[in-house]
């Protein structure tokens, strides 16, 4: 076993050959006094092994460029003396303005190192979010590109690109950071009211460890490379996949593409010889629409919106490797994973807890149930945040007692973790409550689905009524009521959708959620336009 092998297997938070409850049972958090994620990540991996590849650099369409560990450290040493000229301390925000690319990983552990608080930001925000953000984090100065620089004009911040950067790297040691010093601004989606940012602390990384090498099937192992169409500016492309692989010195493919597209995707895979891939739902529906195949990979992970069974066994199939479903949250992220190396998949389930986390579904009273209730972590995991930035009464609402509660809803079974549904996205309807998620993954197995959003639409008699909205796939014709009839056969007779609509296009994140919030408002508007008409 070489040193590289050595080091990498030390830094695993699962041990190899051992089962899944003993894992459980036998995890412990680090609990140290100090943590820096610039050494985690960089620093320590430069020190033993500066030519050890760190990124897999494919923005320019072509082979990879190799930047090794040494050559991160240097570029982030060159950021850090930016900061410092510009006067930032420990404890400033700073903002990260940039796709996949070594700069990023670079300007994020610049800001690490010194103890102060970057703050990721995503290229195709406009204006206003840009703005909401920059504002309420406090940001002075910005690390991004020419295209970034115009973007913020307007905002009259100190902004530097790769070329501005002095050529002297700073000296300093890094700052004598602890687990819960703050590290990182992570602002939420915004899908449920203005976008709050979830402060978090150097532990934040440790926390993510258990389910990303989970959701990897012990990530780690000799030959890993790993990659995802995911954008660094969010918690599941900076923290599920950058992060994790450059502490466990698994080489990272930067390649972000202005939109996901099958034909770049697989040469990305092919050319950096991917193993080891994070496909948001909304990729993994692109690339099974398409019929592709991606042989050579040894784990797949998927996270953000639940997999049917249908979806499961195309995987297997595409891939020849189990899609392994994660859950977490920007607040608190990689709580939960499936793991075929340690148990077989439940179609509908998420899998089971990661260890170091207790999971709970709860009732209103903040008491566990075996029934139906609120999805909620107790207090304690690493990757939890610290609080909301400057929103004490919104960080308090967070938590019911000891647990941080998600706002999904779920229930046990065997084990394993059914997610239902948002706590605001389940239907009443005629005394039922029913989940969208099923009867979504079920019209996702029709052949003429190519995706679907399902919402409760106001209703007199009902309370709520299942409408459907539904993307056809390009070419294939299906009625609404056919569309019934394959709910009906499959799921409750109650939760069959009464109202399919058909869009060219579903409301969708910058991380590729359905927004149900805006298809709500479109069944209130037409529930409104429908009683107007009863009443003249």
């Amino acid at each position: 076993m070489s040193l590289s092998t050595e080091e990498t297997a030390r830094r695993r938070t699962l041990a190899e050959g051992a089962g899944y409850d003993a894992l459980r049972e036998g995890f412990r958090w680090p609990g140290a006094a100090r943590a820096n994620m610039a050494e985690q990540v960089c620093d320590s991996w430069a020190a033993r092994e500066p030519g050890r590849p760190a990124i897999l650099d494919m923005r320019a369409g072509g082979a990879p460029e190799v930047v090794s560990y040494g050559a991160l450290q240097a570029l982030s040493r060159r950021v850090e003396a930016w900061f410092r000229a510009q006067g930032v301390k420990r404890g400033d925000r700073v903002g990260v303005l940039l796709s996949q690319s070594p700069l990023c990983a670079a300007a994020h552990i610049a800001a690490w190192r010194m103890g102060a608080i970057s703050v990721p930001l995503f290229k195709l925000f406009k204006h206003d979010a840009l703005e909401s953000r920059l504002g309420d984090s406090g940001a002075r100065v910005v690390v991004s590109d020419d295209e970034g620089a115009g973007m913020l004009a307007p905002f009259g911040l100190s902004v530097v690109t790769e070329a501005g950067l002095p050529q002297d790297g700073a000296t300093e040691p890094a700052a004598d950071t602890g687990p819960e010093d703050p590290a990182i601004i992570i602002y939420t989606s915004g899908t449920t009211g203005k976008p709050k940012g979830a402060l978090h602390g150097h532990r934040v990384l440790t926390g993510h460890l258990p389910g990303v090498e989970m959701s990897h099937d012990l990530l780690g192992q000799p030959g890993d490379v790993l990659w995802t169409p995911a954008d660094w500016a969010w918690i599941g492309g900076l923290f599920d996949v950058l992060m994790p692989g450059l502490y466990l010195g698994v080489p990272v493919v930067a390649a972000r593409i202005p939109r996901f597209e099958i034909s770049e995707c697989l040469r990305i895979c092919q050319q950096a010889a991917v193993r080891n891939v994070f496909f948001p739902p909304t990729a993994l529906r692109m690339l099974k629409s398409e019929g592709a195949e991606l042989p050579g990979l040894r784990s797949v992970a998927s996270g953000g919106e639940p997999l049917g069974a249908e979806m499961l066994a195309w995987g297997r199939k595409a891939f020849g490797v189990e899609i392994n479903e994660f859950y977490g949250q920007t607040e608190c992220n990689m709580v939960a994973s499936s793991c075929g190396a340690l148990f077989p998949a439940r179609p509908g389930c998420i899998g089971k807890p990661a260890p170091g986390f207790h999971i709970a579904v709860i009732d209103e009273d903040g008491k566990e149930t075996d029934g139906e209730g609120d999805v909620a972590i107790r207090r304690g995991a690493d990757s939890m945040l610290l609080e909301y930035w400057q929103k004490p009464q919104e960080t308090a609402e967070k938590f019911r007692g000891d647990w941080l509660v998600t706002g999904d809803r779920g229930t046990w079974e065997d084990g394993y973790l059914r997610f239902v549904g948002r706590e605001d996205d389940v239907i009443t309807s005629a005394g039922y409550r029913i989940g969208p998620t099923e009867i979504e993954d079920c019209l996702m197995t029709h052949p003429a689905v190519a995706t679907v959003g399902v919402v409760g639409k106001p209703c007199p008699l009902r309370t709520e009524l299942v409408k459907a909205y539904v993307v056809r796939r390009q070419g294939v014709e299906v009625s609404a009521s056919e569309l019934q009839a394959w709910v009906k056969e499959r799921l409750a007779t109650y939760s069959y959708p009464r109202e399919i609509a058909f869009l060219d296009a579903l409301p969708m994140t910058v991380t590729g959620k359905v927004i149900r919030k805006e298809l709500k408002a479109i069944a209130a508007a037409e529930r409104t336009a429908e009683a107007a008409g009863e009443v003249s």
